[in-house]
This record gives structure tokens, sequence and C-alpha cells, in this order.
């Protein structure tokens, strides 16, 4: 049943605001699971206790001191690897991928 709802969640979660909001409250579960206090998450990272709190509460944080919270929390490959594969939603669009592949420019189509 928990793998429903979260499937359900990637679908329902539609802005970024959302978005960050909850990889924050999942943040925060994770933390709390390892029983990491902010403050050991600010010394394992270097992130200030004051952004790790903002973050938590409301989702706001900049892209360097959410790579360093992940990586002190052991997430560094998720982190590394969000856009590693390429993802596609079409046959057509699988093809430009492929097509693209190993080109350093996008061009206007």
């Amino acid at each position: 049943m928990n793998n429903i709802l979260s499937l359900l969640d990637n679908y329902t979660l539609d802005n970024a605001d959302d978005i960050a909001k909850a990889l924050a409250l999942d943040f925060r579960k994770r933390r709390i699971e390892k029983n990491l206090t902010r403050e050991q998450i600010s010394e394992r990272s270097g992130v200030a206790v004051a952004n790790i709190v903002r973050f938590e509460q409301k989702g706001l944080i900049s892209l360097k001191n959410l790579i360093g919270i992940a990586m002190s929390m052991e997430y560094t490959s998720e982190v590394k690897n969000i856009f590693a594969e390429p993802k596609f939603s079409t046959l057509e669009e699988l093809t430009q991928i492929r097509k693209n592949t190993g080109k350093t420019r996008a061009h206007k189509q």
C-alpha cells in the first residue's frame, strides 16, 4: 500500500514548491531515523544549522547545500546521478535522444 501511495505522489506533486517540501520531509525522516541532530548534519556537511532548519521547515535550500547534506547522509550517488540516465515518454523522444547522444550543444528545431 505504501508503494502505491508513493507512486501516486509522483503524479500529484506537480510543482517545484510541493516537490521541495516533500524532499525536505523525506530528509527530516531519514535524519531522525539515523538519530542525527541538525547540528550533527551541519558539522558533517558544512551547511549552517539555520539553512538546515529553513530546508526542513520551508523546503528552501541552495543546490550546493542540498548536495552537502545529501553527502553527509550518504546519498552521494543518488544526487550525483539525478540526470545520469536519459528519460523519455515516447518512442519519438527516445529516437531523438539516441540521435543526440554525444552532442555538446542543443539547436533550435
